[in-house]
């Protein structure tokens, strides 16, 4: 009796449950993830999720599709659309920027051929400056201009930058010689699905915060169109950091998503980060999860099933448990024969490991064609049809 009850309890004590709980968890939650485009980095990042308060939501490429167009050039009285291309146009063509490319696009279906630049230089969020045709050329937003002594006095220049901002807009100062000459009206559209995405993180009780280097007005006008209330505008790349971090300050959990080396630092130092695939790869190299669909729906699929993920991971780990709490005494106590004490350790390996697969039913609110009308690869195409003002 004593043999049968100490085989009873070597039988029952079998740790299996308790081994399988977590990683057969984390294989099928990672690999249903890696099916959606979600991947995880690591079973700490599980962990994380459950305890952010807030989500920081880069604008350009995150929200917005990052394909931006050139809808309007206005110029002064001297100065024509064609001049104000083709030197803007050369200029931005060595830039790499969003706008940058919307501008040198159409500068180049309009010119064809663009000038080429000397002594480029990228200011970091506040745009460009080098030498075209003999001509110092400014490109960029009014913080630029103004570290040059540069100021819009121009009435009519002022009224299409302040239209354009009220219409959400970008708009882009462009100067050269010592005066500027020009407004470039640059637009953005919001992702269709951005909306839908932005109230599901508020669902799951999460607040939502815009955050751009974009001028306020435009910020806000695009925080209400997808329902965000909080807006951070105006903040150059090494100040995404600072934002993050005085949230962080003032108690709460963040979250990061971005899609741009200048949202490396801010992945970095939020407590989530998460990266669209669609994006740089230092970003998505600095962020704990990378989105390899270029919809923000993909970010509040992500933060769901690492909160799915880890509930079935406490649930698998509180049966096993239970199931060796209960079940070992009455193994000592012979009350359990080795044949049941054997099948009863199968059955509890057994529904670990089938409440894991659970996962595998876990979907997205998106659908493969959704992936592709909401990405934002750089396209090939020219930007075209923008309007003149002179």
């Amino acid at each position: 009796a004593a043999f049968t009850a100490a085989v009873a309890v070597l039988i029952i004590a079998c740790p299996c449950a308790l081994g399988l709980a977590t990683p057969t968890a984390l294989l099928v939650g990672t690999g249903r993830g890696a099916q959606l485009g979600i991947l995880i980095k690591g079973p700490e990042v599980l962990e994380t999720t459950r305890t952010i308060d807030t989500v920081v939501l880069d604008k350009t490429g995150t929200v917005t599709t990052g394909q931006m167009t050139l809808l309007h050039v206005h110029t002064d009285a001297s100065t024509s659309d064609r001049e104000v291309l083709a030197l803007a146009g050369a200029l931005e063509d060595a830039s790499e920027h969003p706008i940058a490319t919307a501008i040198a696009g159409a500068a180049r279906a309009e010119l064809g051929a663009l000038a080429e630049v000397e002594e480029f230089t990228n200011i970091e969020g506040m745009g460009v400056q080098g030498t075209v045709e003999g001509h110092a050329v400014l490109v960029g937003r009014d913080s630029l201009l103004t570290d040059w002594g540069l100021s819009l006095d121009d009435p009519d220049l002022t009224a299409a930058r302040e239209s354009a901002e009220a219409a959400g807009q970008t708009a882009v100062m462009v100067a050269w010689d010592g005066q500027i000459r020009a407004v470039l009206v640059v637009a953005d559209a919001i992702k269709p699905t951005s909306a839908a995405a932005v109230a599901r993180l508020k669902a799951m009780g999460l607040t939502p915060v815009l955050l751009t280097g974009d001028n306020q007005k435009a910020a806000e006008h695009v925080a209400r169109e997808v329902g965000i209330s909080t807006v951070i505008a105006e903040v150059l790349p090494a100040d995404k950091v600072q934002a993050v971090t005085a949230l962080q300050n003032d108690g709460k959990v963040v979250a990061m998503v971005g899609d741009g080396v200048n949202d490396a630092a801010a992945l970095a130092s939020a407590d989530l980060g998460l990266a669209m695939g669609t994006g740089t790869d230092v970003a998505m190299q600095a962020a704990d999860i990378t989105l390899v669909r270029g919809d923000l729906n993909a970010a509040a699929d992500a933060i769901a099933l690492a909160r799915k993920t880890l509930a079935t991971i406490k649930t698998n780990l509180f049966w096993a448990f239970a199931y060796n709490v209960a079940a070992i005494p009455l193994a000592a106590l012979g009350l359990l024969n080795p044949m049941l004490a054997g099948a009863a350790m199968a059955f509890s390996s057994v529904f670990v490991v089938s409440n894991s697969l659970r996962l595998r039913a876990f979907t997205s609110r998106t659908t493969p064609g959704d992936d592709n009308r909401t990405s934002h690869t750089p396209s090939t195409h020219t930007p075209q049809g923008y309007k003149v003002a002179s």
